[in-house]
């Protein structure tokens, strides 16, 4: 099986590129779908080869789901196929702090459904691109970029489901003629090649995607970056499995000086002895591929997470009594650069893209200028956490792919593995994981005299989430009070009397009126759209403390930190969870509320009377829904056919959004009080600020 590769998306004609984009799903589609016919049977799709994941049926939906609820995003389509589907396997797929992985909150459908629901999308997706109207080139505003998003996005969870299929017990998979495993590999460790060191020569290297680049690219690819790399030198090879042997026969799992502060919990905590893939049998160890278990491969790479690659390092630092360690993002640059790879899209020449096989094979076969795998066959971990280039800018229809990973716990990894295709095959990727997680990755090492350090707290940079961080919980501007802290008091006056139980704070942003609303309610949910938000949130339910930049003018920034302690909520933080959801499509566990705060998002959703609809499901009999707004309708967020007021009706006569609040709710709801105005600013710059109006209307529920 060989994958295509990703489009040329400023060549050719509209026709032609509506050819090639068909072509290009389908291709993704079909293999995506051959990928989980190596499972045995149905019921292998409800097993969870990795406990911090859900089981493999989220994932088989997940892709197609994908697609669907970005659509909608993007207004490319009005209609939802299945709205139970596409909530249910929104999210959760990379283990963030926030995603819910408890299987009582989850009823998954039968693996023909889901099925049945992939081939609705299949149709729907190839009709769009037949019809869809866009232009050439296409780029981020095309009304085709979500549809190749949504492709590009499929062929990342190829490679991530593969990873976990090779998990699943050996009895649950099956071997398949379109996932051909290499048979090319040694057991004999004096049959092996020595890895030696290579110089790398000083080069410069420049980082520049540029935003008109001919090549799809996720928004962490863009922008400016570059640095003068000082000469170092690499290992010849990939550390194969027979290389970290030596490590393993050593103690190196046993021995705790080897590893990072953070590896050693790892090993600690996971009792590992080998490498994950390995299989101990007596006195040697079998391997596992995705399909099968064989004799060890001693010249194949070794799969490993940063932790174990990192000790090897530590481990060959003693033996040589050289600064032995992990390249950095830009040394692997480098040696890409000095061994003359100079291809934007990587192909046959490399074991990647499914061009040769669907494993692993021998660290010594493919060769470019005096390195070896430099693309290709298992990824290369790295020392360096991503981070934004200069320019960084978010995709408005996926703000979380990359932001959330901004965080100093997940580190890139460069090259691509045999199953890396599409964007993920390309010079320009910049993937990252948490350093526990398990790829197709394994490493290289570099002897240099740099040692790397890493900032394991940063200051956010984000303007927008800068900008709420303050309004939560910074100062307060004009004699006007906290907004997120007198939202959260307004609801717990007009709940006076009333139970008080669970509470949920819809729209929550950074998460200040849902710590607040705590000291009132046993438990509140907060949730909010976007990924950034929610991280922000959690980190200062975790860590106790946020840090920003705020800007004064122009490229002057001040810092700020705020501590939870300091708001008196540092009590409340074990009440709250915070969850990423889409409020007009949330997941069915969110229930059972005897408040739902709504502030300030009805004019920002998509579909205000599906949201006020589904409140009514969510709340408990006698409960209040209180809905804060200002009320600016903006076509940006709220198609105007959507609005719920702010304009003349059929008849000429104005429509209020309070009165079209209210009858939006109608007979199952009634007013409690008269609407309520609270004042709020933003501020923008040290001399910028907004100031704005917010309405509060106060329902509670009949029945």
């Amino acid at each position: 099986m060989q994958a295509l590769p990703t489009l040329n998306l400023r060549e050719g004609s509209v026709e032609q590129k509506r050819e090639e984009i068909k072509n290009y799903f389908l291709d993704s589609f079909n293999t995506y779908e051959s990928l989980f016919s190596c499972l045995k049977s149905d019921e292998v799709f409800y097993q969870r080869p990795e406990k911090l994941r859900h089981p493999l049926i989220f994932y088989f939906g997940h892709t197609a789901t994908f697609f669907i609820n970005k659509l909608v995003l993007s207004k490319a389509i009005n209609e939802r196929i299945n709205p139970k589907f596409e909530s249910l396997f929104a999210i959760g797929v990379d283990e963030m702090s926030w995603d819910d992985l408890n299987d009582e909150n989850y009823d998954w459908p039968q693996v023909e459904e889901v099925r049945q629901y992939r081939n609705q999308v299949r149709t729907l997706v190839c009709d769009l691109i037949d019809t869809i109207s866009f232009s050439m080139p296409i780029d981020w505003e095309s009304p085709m970029w979500p549809v190749i998003m949504g492709i590009e996005h499929e062929r990342i969870h190829l490679e991530t489901s593969s990873v976990l299929i090779r998990q699943l017990p050996i009895t649950s998979v099956r071997p398949h003629s379109d996932w051909p495993v290499c048979t090319d590999f040694k057991t004999n460790v004096e049959e092996l090649e020595g890895n030696t060191l290579v110089p790398v020569s000083a080069q410069h290297v420049v980082n520049d995607k540029p935003w008109d680049s001919e090549y799809y690219g996720w928004d962490n690819e863009y922008g400016l970056q570059q640095e003068s790399v000082s000469e170092f030198s690499a290992s010849q090879f990939l550390v194969s499995n027979g290389e970290f042997l030596t490590f393993v026969k050593a103690g190196g799992y046993e021995n705790a000086k080897y590893w990072e502060g953070e590896g050693n919990k790892w090993r600690e905590y996971t009792q590992a002895q080998h490498p994950v893939f390995w299989i101990k049998q007596g006195d040697g160890y079998k391997y596992r591929s995705m399909l099968e278990e064989h004799p060890l491969p001693l010249d194949w790479p070794v799969d490993v997470n940063y932790h174990e690659a990192k000790a090897f390092c530590n481990y060959k630092s003693e033996q040589t009594g050289e600064l032995i360690r992990l390249p950095t993002e830009n040394e692997w640059l480098a040696l890409r650069q000095y061994a003359g790879v100079n291809q934007a899209v990587y192909g046959s020449e490399f074991n990647i893209a499914l061009q040769k096989y669907a494993s692993s094979e021998p660290v010594n076969v493919n060769q470019t200028g005096g390195f070896f795998d430099v693309v290709g066959n298992v990824w290369q971990w790295t020392e360096t956490p991503i981070y934004p280039f200069d320019g960084f800018k978010v995709h408005p229809l996926y703000d979380d792919f990359t932001t959330p990973t901004y965080d100093n716990k997940h580190n890139l990894i460069k090259g691509g593995s045999w199953v890396s295709t599409g964007n993920e095959a390309m010079k320009d990727s910049r993937y990252a994981f948490r350093r526990h997680f398990f790829q197709h990755a394994g490493f290289r090492y570099v002897q240099g005299k740099r040692v790397i350090a890493v900032n394991d707290f940063d200051y956010e940079s984000d303007t927008q989430i800068s900008q709420y961080s303050e309004f939560h919980y910074g100062d307060e501007y004009y004699g006007v009070s906290n907004f997120a802290k007198a939202s959260a008091q307004f609801c717990i006056n007009a709940m006076q009397g009333r139970k008080h139980t669970k509470a949920l704070d819809l729209g929550c942003a950074v998460g200040r009126s849902t710590f607040e609303l705590a000291t009132h309610f046993d438990h509140v949910d907060g949730i909010d759209f976007s990924a950034r938000f929610i991280k922000t949130a959690f980190d200062m339910q975790e860590r106790g403390e946020i840090r920003y930049h705020l800007i004064e003018e122009g490229e002057l920034t001040s810092f700020k930190a705020r501590k939870l302690s300091a708001l008196g909520l540092d009590q409340t933080k074990d009440k709250v969870t915070f969850a990423q959801g889409d409020a007009c499509n949330l997941k069915p566990q969110f229930t059972g509320y005897d408040l739902i705060f709504m502030g300030n998002l009805i004019d920002r959703v998509y579909s205000p009377r599906k949201v006020l609809s589904d409140m009514a499901m969510r709340l408990n009999k006698g409960g209040l829904l209180i809905v804060a707004s200002p009320f600016t309708w903006l076509e940006e967020y709220t198609e105007r056919s959507e609005w719920l007021g702010g304009y003349k009706d059929e008849n000429g006569e104005t429509l209020s959004s309070t009165q079209a609040l209210e009858d939006a709710l109608g007979n199952g709801f009634k007013r409690v009080g008269e609407p309520t105005e609270i004042p709020f600013v933003i501020r923008e710059t040290k001399r910028k600020y907004q100031h704005t109006l917010s309405e509060f209307n106060v329902f509670e529920k009949l029945d």
